[in-house]
């Protein structure tokens, strides 16, 4: 196994073994290029080697007590990287090419499926540009989903109605698209909750996502129950010390937001739109200040936000008012 990591990194065993004493972070993406190494079908071309060696993180050695200056973050996304380049690579070796003959015909039709997973790939396919390994090729834009726009509210609450009572959609989906469409939660959020975030006595369920706790409306209520139900059933969630509400496939660390975003649009939820179309009708009903103290938000963005819509509580001020 050794061997075979140093050949695609293209380094010597001394030097692999002193880059992972030190620093973390390389040696999981030096798991990650190792495993998709296993798993690559094509020609092994010094491109090939190259590109891992060039997508494995640069950072520096570990503080004590640390994983040094590539973060955890940094290692999730060089890892997606890295699987991804190996993923293409197999990808063109299956359809008869190296890297060296890719056509631009190939790199349209790598981008045509998956395109949220599969531009990953574009670190690599652009180092390999750059060092002529290479055609120079046109990639699609990084920004890709103009998503900003908000739903109109009836769409917003057709998609909603689906989630909520189409069975067939996968029920991990179904209960973030609520927490999305209902309480304009971002991703980045919805995959830090916990189970303890989850509150059931019996009669009620609420999430606590500001104060106080939000009261979850009634279908809402079991569709959450039946996930965490089921919840228990995922392999990656088995253990006890995986208290995400959302658990990723690492063991202790929650679902990717990223991956979160791709399962919600393969349901027809546009998480970011649908978010911002939640949050501009909740601020219309009930005071901004009290809307950001219960899900989470700041006070000035919600403020910002009905004064646009031109919302009567545009002049509430927060506070006790019972006095």
């Amino acid at each position: 196994m050794l061997a075979t990591l140093c050949d695609i990194l293209d380094c010597t065993p001394a030097d692999l073994i002193a880059t992972s004493a030190q620093n973390l972070p390389a040696r999981r993406a030096a798991g990650e290029a190792n495993r998709t190494a296993r798993h690559y079908r094509g020609p092994r071309t010094p491109s090939v080697s190259s590109a891992f060696r060039h997508l494995a993180p640069d950072a520096a050695p570990a503080e004590q007590g640390g994983e040094g200056t590539a973060g955890r973050s940094q290692t999730s996304q060089t890892k997606q990287e890295i699987t991804q380049a190996g993923a293409f690579l197999t990808w063109l070796a299956d359809r008869g090419r190296t890297i060296e003959h890719c056509q631009q015909a190939d790199l349209d039709a790598w981008h045509t499926e998956k395109l949220a997973t599969r531009r990953r790939a574009q670190t690599f396919l652009r180092w390999c540009m750059r060092t002529s390994r290479m055609s120079r090729l046109l990639l699609p834009p990084q920004v890709v989903h103009q998503d900003q726009a908000p739903l109109h509210q009836h769409r917003r609450l057709a998609i909603l109605r689906r989630a909520l009572n189409d069975d067939s959609l996968p029920l991990r989906a179904r209960v973030a698209a609520a927490l999305v469409l209902l309480y304009a939660q971002p991703v980045t959020r919805v995959v830090r909750l916990t189970v303890d975030d989850v509150l059931d006595d019996g009669a009620t369920v609420a999430v606590r996502l500001g104060d106080p706790p939000s009261p979850l409306p009634e279908p809402v209520t079991d569709l959450v129950r039946a996930y965490i139900q089921s919840r228990q059933l995922l392999p990656y969630a088995s253990s006890r010390s995986s208290q995400w509400l959302f658990p990723g496939r690492q063991p202790g660390q929650p679902m990717n937001p990223v991956s979160l975003q791709v399962h919600l649009r393969e349901i027809g939820v546009p998480p970011q739109r649908g978010r911002t179309s939640a949050i501009r009708q909740l601020v219309l009903q009930a005071p901004a200040a009290v809307i950001a103290k219960a899900l989470g938000y700041h006070d000035k963005t919600t403020t910002r936000l009905v004064t646009k819509a031109g919302g009567t509580w545009a002049r509430y001020a927060s506070g006790d008012h019972t006095r």
